[in-house]
């Protein structure tokens, strides 16, 4: 589904149309909090870290509201679909996935967070 149809139908859906700019502003702030979550990851180049920032991005775009969830998840299941797809995988995938839920939902994300990584992170 194409990102604008997706957001004007989930937000139709979900029944905010009365405030549906309220929706897409959330779902576009939360597709850059994804995006910074994963220019970090690769600035910091840090091992085993990828799964901290996994659960940062989802946990920044979904503090945004309903419209940033949306992003996060709708972002987080296209990389991991494409990873499968390739064959890169299919535990570490899970394990992405695991972490993509656990920011989603609110929980801490620094729970993934590795020993020694940067404070800036």
């Amino acid at each position: 589904m194409k990102l604008f149809p997706g957001l004007l139908f989930c937000s139709l859906v979900l029944g905010v149309s009365g405030q549906w700019y309220s929706f897409v502003s959330e779902a576009a702030q939360g597709a850059w909090d994804m995006w910074r979550a994963y220019s970090d990851m690769r600035e910091a180049n840090y091992k085993n870290s990828d799964k901290y920032f996994h659960a940062r991005g989802n946990y920044d775009a979904a503090q945004r509201g309903p419209g940033g969830a949306w992003a996060a998840k709708v972002i987080s299941d296209a990389r991991e679909n494409s990873q499968r797809i390739t064959g890169h995988g299919a535990e570490d995938s899970k394990a992405d996935q695991a972490a993509n839920e656990w920011g989603r939902s609110g929980k801490d994300p620094n729970h993934f967070r590795p020993a020694g990584l940067p404070d800036k992170y």
